[in-house]
């Protein structure tokens, strides 16, 4: 479900051109990317765990969604700054929106773990028990268990008088507990925060052979809170939750040190306003008044959902060690141009002959962007390396590989983006790591996020320096880099070269050059050069010559750019886009964007590279890169675009979109109204697995 289904087919081609209904909202587009993700969960032919993952991973975004998204919207209507979006819609219309369509999906969810998923593990021998189904000598042993473990670490936390409502913190899971005073009978409400460093799920002992059972956490804890309150008798207790506004505002115009700045932020985020609660169905209504109350929220922003809260634990559960009941693990295949028999090739050899395109996790990352940074880093030609950090894992050999080249006595800078949504204190320790060991490390342009993955070898050479780089479009990270897929261009392109040695001068110092040869990079030429390839375009069709646009990428949103593909589409071009989480494109109106198909891929890896073709008049083009097409992406971000120049890498980027956008492929289809429809038998993702299984070369 969408927004305002129905009302795009009413209009006329002239209405929908000039009309905000051309655009789809964004919000509501995220809403049908989550619906998507329940959806793999309700898969029946996806094994067990991973259905139990993907649910897990369902109320993380949710949870995130609030987190940004809602926060920012009721923000903006508390300030009186409401802007209407795209689509037409104020910002209080968008709210009753998403808060609706967010609340019937909450609901989803947790019936599809109730009713479906939880069942199924049942049968499995993955038992979830309340404490009435415990045999009596496992009730005895928890009790004991309860006092050593649990009861020390618990803070029971009465409100009355002298007590003033607790601050609950966002994302804990609490029990709101009633109690009453014998002797005057008075009732007493009191929090107990569910511990976040004990296992959401208490592992059961005994039972039958083979079967895994446990026990959530907030049970025992519920059924000992006569423990916590001596003296006065418990009359309940109601699990409750509550998400706050985690949305960084950093001054950084106002402040000289940016880490300082940030950091302080961090603290801040922890006390930002609630912008949803959530409760269980049963909820005593005299609770919920008291919390709505004291949290300062108003029913709009309740989520009362049957079963257990905070399902995003449920990861605890999709990692029990059952393989018959996961996806089966895979090797990552070595690109075959990066082995030389059965060694590792020299990858500064393997450049000079031509470009290399690796596209994780197929092609694996250890022996290609890891390997690319460590030979680096211990080749004593090597004079400099260049790189950024968005994101990376908590024990990176990338870091290590730059820590060691410093060592080595080679300049290493290192642009790390310390703003990271919630990746913020990691970037902080690795920045002050990198500094000790010698790094230059810096954070980017003011205001700006660097956003933008890549590196940039300069090596000393028989006929001069010579530089070698690498564009990614995913997060130097080991362990995404075998969920996400991504794409990674590795050349020794001279024009190249000379860009990224530009850009990472304007990134480091003063520079302010914002022309570059073989680059598109934000935030001032990704979407001007982008429009300026659409509507070159738009002219070939126009001309009668070969023309065609593809764009893949995680959201496309910004609406000067989507305009632009509209009327390329008025003029004849096909378009394909394949997105994977919001999409503004209203695709095949009649008269505005006929030759638009939007689809969307989802399945065992987030799909997540960025990637454009034009077909220019029989000469092909290709742009690959760090950029969505979204206002963040191309206003406010640093992000680069690199054009493809080799002949092989364009032909494996033009097979990948090829197969990507055949009619075969399990994918969902989105209409004219904004529908999404699942469609097609082929799981590409598990069709480019066997084929990296049949490589000859594994790392």
């Amino acid at each position: 479900m969408t927004l305002e289904r129905g009302a795009a087919a009413a209009l006329s081609a002239e209405d929908l051109t000039d009309s905000p209904r051309r655009f789809l909202n964004r919000e509501v587009s995220w809403l049908d990317f989550n619906e998507r993700v329940l959806a793999l969960s309700q898969d029946t032919a996806c094994p067990l765990l991973e259905r139990t993952k993907f649910l897990a991973i369902f109320a993380t975004n949710l949870d995130e969604f609030f987190m940004l998204r809602v926060a920012g919207l009721i923000r903006r209507l508390e300030t009186g700054l409401g802007v209407r979006s795209a689509d037409g819609l104020s910002t209080r219309r968008q709210l009753e929106l998403i808060r609706g369509r967010a609340r019937e999906l909450a609901q989803e969810h947790a019936r599809t773990f109730l009713d479906a998923v939880l069942p199924a593990l049942c049968d499995a021998g993955i038992e979830l028990l309340t404490w009435e189904q415990l045999p009596a000598d496992e009730q005895l042993r928890l009790h004991g268990w309860f006092r050593e473990r649990v009861f020390p670490v618990l803070t029971p936390l009465a409100v009355d008088p002298a007590h003033p409502f607790p601050y609950i913190s966002g994302l804990s899971l609490n029990l709101a507990a009633l109690v009453r005073d014998p002797l005057t009978g008075a009732e007493r409400f009191a929090r107990v925060k569910v511990p976040n460093n004990v296992h959401r799920f208490v592992q059961v002992q005994g039972g039958p052979p083979g079967i895994s059972r446990y026990l959530p956490l907030e049970q025992l804890i519920g059924q000992h809170l006569q423990q916590l309150f001596p003296g006065l008798e418990v009359l309940g207790h109601h699990a409750f939750r509550v998400t706050r506004n985690a949305d960084l505002e950093v001054e950084e115009d106002r402040d000289e040190d940016l880490l300082q700045a940030l950091e302080r932020e961090l603290s801040r985020r922890r006390f930002g306003p609630v912008v949803r609660l959530e409760v269980g169905e049963q909820m005593d209504p005299h609770v919920l008044d008291l919390l709505v109350r004291e949290l300062d929220v108003t029913l709009d922003d309740v989520v009362a959902v049957p079963g257990l809260l905070a399902l995003s634990s449920l990861h605890e559960l999709s990692a029990i060690d059952r393989a018959e009941l996961k996806d089966e693990p895979f090797v990552p295949a070595t690109h075959p141009r990066l082995v030389d028999g059965e060694q590792p090739a020299d990858m500064f050899a393997a450049l000079r002959e031509g470009d290399i395109l690796v596209h994780h996790p197929y092609d694996s990352f250890s022996t290609s962007v890891q390997r690319f940074l460590e030979q680096a880093a211990a080749d004593p030609q090597v004079l400099a390396i260049k790189q950024t950090l968005y994101r990376t894992s908590g024990d990176s050999p990338i870091v290590d590989a730059l820590i060691d080249a410093a060592e080595a006595g080679k300049q290493v800078v290192v642009v790390i983006e310390i703003t990271a949504r919630f990746d913020e204190q990691a970037n902080i320790r690795w920045a002050r790591k990198l500094e000790r060991a010698g790094c230059h490390v810096v954070y980017g342009l003011l205001g700006l996020k660097t956003h933008c993955k890549t590196a940039l070898v300069v090596r000393q050479e028989s006929g001069g320096l010579r530089r070698y780089c690498h564009f990614g479009t995913g997060n130097y990270h080991p362990r995404t880099a075998r969920l996400y897929e991504d794409l990674g261009l590795f050349t020794a392109d001279p024009a190249l070269g000379a860009d990224l040695t530009d850009l990472f001068n304007a990134l480091t110092g003063y520079s302010s050059q914002t022309e570059y040869r073989d680059l598109l990079v934000a935030p001032h030429s990704v979407r001007s050069g982008l429009i300026e390839l659409i509507r070159r375009e738009a002219d070939h069709a126009r001309a009668g010559r070969p023309s065609g646009i593809r764009i893949k990428a995680n959201g496309v949103v910004d609406e000067e750019l989507i305009d632009a593909l509209y009327k390329a589409s008025q003029a004849g071009v096909p378009i394909d886009v394949v997105v994977r989480s919001i999409c503004a494109v209203r695709p095949g109106a009649p008269g505005l964007s006929d030759t638009i198909r939007v689809r969307s891929i989802l399945g065992r890896f987030l799909e997540h590279s960025r990637v454009t073709s034009f077909e220019n008049g029989g000469e092909p083009e290709y742009w690959m890169g760090s950029a969505d097409i979204m206002h963040r992406n191309l206003d406010r971000r640093v992000e680069t675009l690199a054009r493809v120049k080799d002949p092989d890498v364009k032909a494996r980027l033009a097979a990948m979109l090829d197969r990507l956008t055949a009619d075969d492929v399990r994918r969902w289809d989105l209409d004219v109204e904004g529908e999404w429809h699942h469609v097609g038998t082929v799981d590409v993702q598990a069709e480019l697995l066997r084929k990296a299984a049949d490589s000859t070369s594994v790392s």
